[in-house]
């Protein structure tokens, strides 16, 4: 009976310790997460791009569990803005944080 009970113990305390591995916390990112945040940022660099009023090379994005953080330089308030909402209108994104600053 011992060994029976055991037998069935072992497996599932095993997937319990290997899912709780994949739980993301209030400093870092599931493996879920981290792969979202990925496309987010990718969009977002994307949506830059084919925009002719955003200079996407002077600016970086980065995404943390769907919050994106713009930072670089632009040459006018209305670039910086416009980043902003370009980001804002990509689907998953939660927040953003323009610290853009103009030259």
């Amino acid at each position: 009976m011992k060994t029976t009970i055991v037998k069935l113990w072992l497996p599932a305390a095993a997937l319990m310790f290997a899912l709780a591995g994949c739980a993301g916390t209030a400093k870092q990112e599931s493996t879920g997460e981290f792969i979202d945040d990925s496309v987010i940022t990718a969009k977002v660099k994307s949506a830059f791009v084919e925009d002719k009023e955003v200079g996407a090379h002077r600016i970086s994005v980065e995404t943390f569990k769907g919050v994106v953080q713009l930072s670089g330089f632009v040459s006018t308030t209305h670039e910086s803005w416009k980043a902003g909402q370009l980001a804002r209108n990509v689907r998953g994104v939660k927040e953003v944080h323009n610290d853009i600053a103009v030259k």
